[in-house]
């Protein structure tokens, strides 16, 4: 039976463009898989923003699939894309890798030391990692195979025949883009302006060769060089022979450009062409493709005016955002990637973030104490799931994050509150023996009987602990009473703690020390145990906490008093609150 997620049309935005996309996908293409496509460029780590390149057109194929029908999800590196410059801050990569600027992916070495052959797998590697864990089902797609293998030789000709009318296209919105320039007061162009103008990014290369022989949208790779620093001085139609020179090296030739593979469409004619050859439904774009002149705009009208297709439907995508990350090993240039995030939340999690957002709204991904919050927000939905109370675009939102099509995601057996298991392994080190001994003790009618009852998600709280919190932000149990306080405190503070140890035995587990920690406060108030808190009462339980917190780890703020007691232990607490 197929895995059906709980869904409705009226709340998830899934199932709506699932729909849209069958609709149309059996208006254009009848009786053919459902495609839709992504596209990412390994000239770098490719970064958690890349990532929804991914996974809005994921969710919406998987959807398709839940519902029975075939589907492929192409992924396409474009590998065949020129190195445009150095990335600062990755390991293994100095000033020398700037020879290569102009040359394929494919052809740049990758870092110093790594065991891929090029810059382009190397970048690849990490990231077809993280898709198998998420569980992405694709068909890659590399661009240096299609482009070296002739696969594009058609579409190159036909271009090349009609480049003319694609540069009557683009000079369309170069015209608008100086035009909004001076309406704006000659402001100097930003970013999107300059990809209108010139090309994207500003690279003049993605708008083609506009040398004395005309407009070209086609750059070959140089066959001495290997860089794209070339201009096409001359083409010939009927023969197809193309003449080009280098600028870098000097180097010129003339070839037959009905056997020649050693170049490429311009990014504008590239993307449009690929629609149309590989019949895309549905792609989607990032915000930054809607200014007038970006890729997916006048990619519309190539498509459409130059290869008889039609443009993909799909919505632009908003940015992704990062709170609190802790500098990044410098082996991935400080950006955070899926395998960074991997590393401290399980899959499941990861995929929620992107499920539960509409792909127009923008969100960030924790790295901070953030983290914790959201794994609570995701146990409560679980358990909201679990007991039938649980709203139906939630509902299809967690259904989508714990399965795929093809079946369940890995999940813990034992899924502890990551808060816990945090405050766990940053008191213990990551002890295991110690580690197992706390968490047993966390439900005594339930005890865990192994750390793999507890994992993967204790791994990925151990991984949080070491690599995102701060080494003077870790706990230290003090190994000694603090004989000073202890000597200082009023008679009242004495009692607080007498009662507290006096509680230890008969409360010691999760649920019993929070009663405890909460409760003292309450009887020294001459309140029961079970009183409702009052802002007086709030009050006096900061101070006691505070006080609690300056005898085990001397600061004032901790993990939480009853993960802490357990973890110190019994005796360890009787000892340093001896007063």
């Amino acid at each position: 039976m197929p895995i059906v997620a709980q869904s409705s049309t009226e709340t998830d935005w899934v199932s709506r463009f699932a729909d849209d996309v069958i609709a149309e996908s059996e208006r254009r293409a009848p009786g053919k898989p459902v495609v839709v496509a992504s596209g990412l460029s390994p000239s770098g780590p490719i970064h958690l923003g890349n990532l929804r390149e991914v996974m809005t057109p994921h969710l919406v194929a998987d959807e398709i699939r839940r519902r029975g029908h075939e589907v492929r999800h192409l992924i396409s590196w474009d590998d065949y894309d020129r190195y445009r410059k150095v990335p600062a801050g990755v390991e293994g990569v100095d000033d020398t890798w700037a020879e290569h600027i102009g040359k394929p992916l494919t052809s740049v070495p990758a870092p110093a030391g790594s065991p891929h052959p090029n810059w382009a797998e190397h970048f690849k590697a990490a990231m077809v990692e993280s898709l198998a864990e998420l569980g992405v089902e694709y068909d890659p797609v590399s661009q240096t195979e299609q482009y070296t293998s002739g696969a594009y030789r058609e579409q190159i000709l036909h271009a090349m025949k009609n480049r003319a009318r694609i540069d009557g296209i683009l000079d369309q919105y170069r015209t608008k883009a100086k035009v909004q320039a001076k309406k704006q007061q000659q402001k100097p162009l930003d970013e999107a302006e300059l990809e209108a103008a010139e090309g994207s990014g500003a690279a003049s290369e993605d708008d083609g060769s506009g040398g004395k022989a005309g407009y070209f949208p086609y750059k070959p790779y140089c066959g001495n060089c290997e860089k794209d620093l070339t201009t096409v001085t001359e083409y010939i139609d009927a023969t197809t022979e193309l003449t080009y020179s280098c600028t870098a090296c000097g180097f010129s030739e003339t070839v037959r450009l009905s056997e020649f593979n050693r170049g490429k469409l311009v990014w504008k004619v590239d993307w449009p062409m690929r629609w149309a050859y590989e019949g895309v439904i549905f792609e989607p774009s990032g915000v930054d493709h809607s200014s007038p002149g970006s890729s997916f705009v006048v990619g519309g009208q190539i498509v459409r005016d130059v290869f008889d297709g039609v443009q993909p439907i799909g919505p632009m995508y908003a940015f992704v955002g990062i709170s609190g990350m802790a500098k990044m090993s410098s082996s991935r240039g400080g950006v955070p990637t899926p395998a960074d995030a991997l590393k401290i939340m399980e899959a499941p999690l990861l995929r929620w973030l992107y499920a539960r957002r509409k792909p127009n709204q923008s969100f960030k991904i924790a790295f901070d104490q953030e983290i914790q919050r959201l794994y609570d927000e995701w146990d409560k939905l679980e358990s909201k799931v679990a007991d039938g109370t649980v709203l139906p675009a939630d509902a299809a939102a967690y259904a989508r994050a714990a399965r795929t099509a093809a079946g369940e995601l890995p999940r813990t057996p034992r899924p502890l509150p990551y808060r816990t298991l945090a405050s766990v392994v940053d008191i213990t080190a990551g002890h295991d023996e110690q580690t197992l001994r706390i968490l047993s003790e966390l439900d005594p009618a339930n005890p865990l009987s192994s750390l793999d009852e507890a994992r993967p998600r204790l791994d990925r709280a151990e991984n949080w602990i070491t690599t995102q919190v701060p080494a003077d932000a870790r706990t230290v149990v003090r190994s000694e009473p603090d004989a000073e306080l202890l000597g200082s405190l009023d008679d009242q503070a004495r009692e607080s703690l007498r009662l507290l140890l006096e509680g230890l035995d008969t409360h010691w587990s999760l649920d019993g020390l929070t009663t405890l920690v909460y409760g003292v406060p309450k009887v020294m108030a001459g309140l029961e145990p079970d009183a409702k808190p009052t802002p007086e009462l709030k009050v006096a339980q900061r101070s006691f906490f505070a006080l609690l917190y300056r005898l085990l780890v001397s600061r004032e703020t901790g993990p939480r008093l009853p993960t802490l007691l357990l973890a110190v232990g019994a005796d360890r607490v009787r000892k340093l609150l001896a007063a």
